[in-house]
């Protein structure tokens, strides 16, 4: 059995969240729906765009006057449409697919979120128009993307402990955050003279629309940002040094809040990057941090095509009838239990955090005393029983802390090869896209 950390979906991307009020996916879908663009062999539809732009502008609420024109935010708003499409498809190609419990699981998650129950969230969205099924789609479509790019972590991605030591060394020195903001004026690969000045040109625009004050830095980039998170203001939320591009790392320690950098030439592009504020991580630290750690075994019946569900809760209710007569968990996981990473040694899963196996694993173990055996429960992989050997104390301050700067690092190095990954994506696929305005680039006025 893997160790995997609990996905909970908060919230879909910006082109398909609910956390907006739910009434605003719903724009304009009663007009003959018409193809927005086409995307290798998939299509993005009128209806589609539609509601992406509406819900994009409820966000801004207020805020109006921070959006580019409708032309420009269409045709953002459509890039990305075509990007979860490409990323959809070359996960489905990649063999990654998102069952319907894992679904459920997440739109349940969804309607918990707003406040409300799944049927009341069904009814709502039927109030306003939007097809239940075609917001299923559009969860399944967030989630599908997300496993792309785990996978695509787990495959390209790694943090060397020399880096770990180098981050923790230079954490040691000084605890300071960084809450960023970037606009990258992007370039294509292999860029042509040409492209390169163009995109300096645009670069330069923008830099000198902020140094005149004519724009604040979210608005410019919304307007002229080719970042995935261009809609969101460019804000990169709080990173340490480590986190930071190194082009950018040594200007952090040089600048006040308020500074703005660049633009400077980066993998991707042209980037400016903000320094919206600076806080010390330190302050707020306080001594070890003591987790509970757990002891446990499982015996799991897998729930597969050949056996349903009924058949494999069958089998683990015989299993726990067995123990709780006097059998040996250990003897029965040995001969019994289907998963094969545990059987051989008795169903032994080592110490382990509650949440280490998800939420539902973790209630369970919590919810019996050293020595004790769960009831039946159903996961993602099938039917469980879970003992319980012992419980101990850990000061896990120093792994946790390494974790996270592992972690960090990582979360760096996906950033910046997976907007390369997006780059290229984009650059071998096969879009036609049948808005007349939505190909029209933002352009800065030049100074």
């Amino acid at each position: 059995m893997t160790k995997t950390l609990p996905v909970l979906l908060a919230s879909l991307m910006a082109v398909t969240t609910v956390s907006a009020p739910l009434q605003v996916l719903a724009q304009q879908t009663q007009s003959l729906d018409r193809i927005a663009a086409i995307v290798d062999e998939d299509v993005v539809l009128q209806s589609e765009l539609d509601r992406a732009v509406a819900n994009i502008k409820s966000q801004y609420a207020g805020r109006e006057n921070q959006l580019p024109p409708d032309d420009v935010l269409r045709r953002q708003v459509l890039e990305r449409l075509v990007l979860v499409k490409l990323q959809v498809a070359r996960a489905e190609s990649s063999g990654i697919k998102v069952g319907d419990q894992e679904l459920n699981q997440a739109i349940s998650a969804i309607a918990q979120q707003n406040g409300t129950s799944v049927d009341a969230l069904r009814q709502r969205l039927a109030g306003d128009g939007v097809d239940f099924n075609d917001f299923r789609a559009s969860v399944r479509d967030e989630i599908t993307v997300q496993r792309l790019r785990q996978s695509f972590a787990q495959s390209r991605i790694s943090v060397s402990e020399g880096e770990v030591d180098a981050a923790l060394k230079q954490e040691a020195t000084t605890g300071t955050q960084y809450h960023l903001a970037h606009i990258l004026i992007a370039l294509p690969e292999a860029a042509s003279a040409d492209q390169i000045a163009t995109g300096q040109k645009k670069a330069d625009g923008v830099k000198a629309l902020l140094d005149k004050g004519e724009l604040d830095f979210n608005a410019a980039a919304v307007r002229y940002s080719d970042s995935p998170n261009a809609l969101e203001g460019g804000d990169l939320g709080w990173r340490t040094l480590d986190e930071i591009p190194n082009a950018f790392a040594q200007m952090m320690t040089q600048m006040k809040a308020g500074d703005v950098v660049g633009p400077l030439r980066g993998p991707s592009g042209f980037q400016l990057l903000k320094l919206v504020e600076v806080r010390d991580a330190n302050a707020s630290a306080g001594g070890g941090q003591t987790i509970t750690e757990y002891h446990g075994r499982h015996i799991l019946i897998r729930v597969t095509d050949q056996q349903d569900s009924a058949a494999a809760k069958a089998k683990i209710d015989t299993l726990r009838a067995r123990i709780a007569g006097g059998a040996d968990f250990q003897a029965v996981a040995r001969e019994s239990s289907e998963d094969s990473n545990s059987k051989g040694q008795g169903g032994d899963l080592g110490w382990f955090p509650a949440d280490a196996f998800g939420p539902d694993f973790g209630k369970q173990i919590t919810g019996v005393s050293d020595g004790g055996v769960s009831q039946p429960f159903r996961t993602d992989a099938g039917w469980h029983i879970v003992q319980r050997v012992e419980t101990r104390q850990t000061d896990a301050s120093a792994d946790n802390k390494r974790a996270q700067i592992r972690e960090t690092i990582g979360r760096r190095k996906l950033e910046e090869e997976y907007n390369r990954f997006l780059q290229e994506l984009r650059g071998e696929a096969y879009v036609d896209l049948r808005q007349g305005d939505a190909a029209a680039a933002a352009t800065p006025p030049q100074s």
